[in-house]
């Protein structure tokens, strides 16, 4: 892996596992201040039971829509992401904290869906095209540009 791939994956396992939890607990103890400690467990495990209803419902549309793609012969690109989107926000809803929860609602809620899976094809496009464009190592080492001549 290059040094420019890394150190995206470092910086998003930072901010993914360093400041995310803080920004969480501090989030949690602001909250807890203004409607009381007890309010803010309740709320967190309503939070928590109310987003796995949602992701279980949404789940099952996607789950129907993909199974009707491929029943047709069509590529469910759209169905596949609805699906990957629907999985990320759930386990960001299941977690506990009021920011991974409102962050999984965005991903998880029809609405607001298709500007997150536009964003994906975005990524996933452009990741693809760069693994593709890119000059480097082949499978058997490195890529030698020239022409054959059959005898």
């Amino acid at each position: 892996m290059s040094r420019r791939r890394r150190r995206p994956v470092a910086l998003a396992l930072v901010l993914s596992f360093v400041l995310l939890p803080l920004l969480e607990i501090y989030v949690i103890v602001q909250v807890g201040q203004v409607i009381g400690a007890g309010w803010t467990i309740l709320l967190l495990v309503a939070d928590s039971v109310v987003g796995a209803w949602l992701v279980r419902r949404e789940g099952t549309r996607a789950w129907r829509a993909l199974r009707d793609a491929l029943g047709t012969g069509r590529m469910p690109a759209r169905e596949l992401a609805d699906g990957a989107l629907i999985l990320v926000g759930g386990t960001l809803m299941l977690t506990p904290g009021f920011v991974t929860d409102g962050f999984g609602l965005l991903l998880v809620l029809p609405p607001t869906r298709p500007v997150f899976r536009r964003l994906l094809a975005t990524l996933v496009s452009r990741r693809v095209l760069l693994d593709v464009t890119r000059p480097g190592r082949g499978p058997e080492g490195p890529v030698v540009r020239g022409e054959v001549i059959d005898e």
